[in-house]
Formats: C-alpha cells, sequence, structure tokens
C-alpha cells in the first residue's frame, strides 16, 4: 500500500471501537447526516423543491437560516440543553488530513480494527461529522462510510487547507 498523501489540518476528533455499540452508533451517524436536518432547514428544502425560492437571493436565504439556526442554539444555552451524543472512549487530534484518510498525533488505533468516530468540522457552520474508519496503522485511519454531503465538506476544507499552506510557503520564499 503506497502511503496516501496527507496536509496538516488542526481537528478534533473522539472515536470508539464500532463492534462496541454498534446499533447506537449508526443510530448517531444517521442523526448527524441531513437526513435529520433541523424543522427550518427541511421546509427550506421543501419550498426550493416547489420553486418558492426562485425570486429570493440564495445567500441571502442562507444567511437568514443560520441566524435562525444560531437563535436557536442561544436558547438551548439559556434553558440548558444539550444534543444527545454517545459517549466515545477515546479523544485524538487530528494532525493531517486526505481525501479518504487522516493521521492522529499519539498512537491510538488498532491496526485492522473498524471505529465510529465524531469529527468537530471547522468550517461554517460548525458541526460534528459522524463517520466510520479502518486503522491501518497505529495513528492512520481511512473512512469506510461517510455521508455524501460530509465527504464535500471535507474535499472543500482539505482545499482550503492546500490553499493557505500554499500561501504560506510562497509567502516565506518573498
Amino acid at each position: 500500500m503506497s502511503t496516501p498523501r496527507l496536509i496538516p489540518a488542526p481537528i478534533s476528533l473522539v472515536f470508539s471501537e464500532a463492534t462496541q455499540n454498534t446499533e447506537a452508533y449508526d443510530r448517531e451517524y444517521h442523526q448527524l447526516s441531513e437526513s435529520d436536518e433541523n424543522a427550518i432547514q427541511q421546509w427550506l428544502k421543501l419550498a426550493k423543491a416547489r420553486g418558492e425560492t426562485s425570486d429570493t437571493d440564495p445567500v441571502l436565504l442562507q444567511l437568514v437560516v443560520e441566524l435562525h439556526n444560531k437563535i436557536d442554539m442561544l436558547e438551548m444555552f439559556l434553558k440548558d440543553e444539550h444534543p444527545t451524543r454517545i459517549s466515545l472512549t477515546n479523544e485524538a487530534n487530528i494532525n493531517a488530513i486526505g481525501f479518504e484518510h487522516f493521521s492522529i498525533a499519539e498512537s491510538l488505533f488498532t491496526k485492522g480494527t473498524t471505529y465510529y468516530a465524531r469529527i468537530a468540522m471547522p468550517v461554517h457552520p460548525k458541526r460534528d461529522v459522524g463517520v466510520f474508519c479502518t486503522a491501518l496503522s497505529e495513528t492512520l485511519a481511512q473512512f469506510t462510510k461517510m455521508h455524501e454531503r460530509d465527504e464535500k465538506e471535507w474535499a472543500s476544507y482539505m482545499t482550503a487547507r492546500e490553499r493557505v499552506l500554499i500561501r504560506e510557503m510562497k509567502e516565506k520564499k518573498a
């Protein structure tokens, strides 16, 4: 197996062996997906499908939806409510990413083991992404199951990180 191309990226990760609580991990994985969006996002999706948003600026509409989500988050904070998440046994920092791989700083994986993980994506809006991955070494893992929207977000984040690194290298040379 050739070594995948990885670029530095600081991301937080929590994970557990997938065999510990398979049904609960699968349930959370689907809850974190785009199919379980909140009510305003579902309404917007239906309105777009019916063509009711054709005369509206899509950026402005998305900003209004995000504002609504922020108000919901503030309301949850004031009521001291927290989204229910499954407790995962390990925490790690991802130090490098690829399109289908990531590596962590510490040797916490067991080669060949499948894990369920929650990645705190550093994009707007911030959200957790549920994934299943298989350890290729004690520090390197490959995604085995990720939702399509999350794959696109991951790829665009990786591309953005590459651009930042290229810009930094150019600035150092100048």
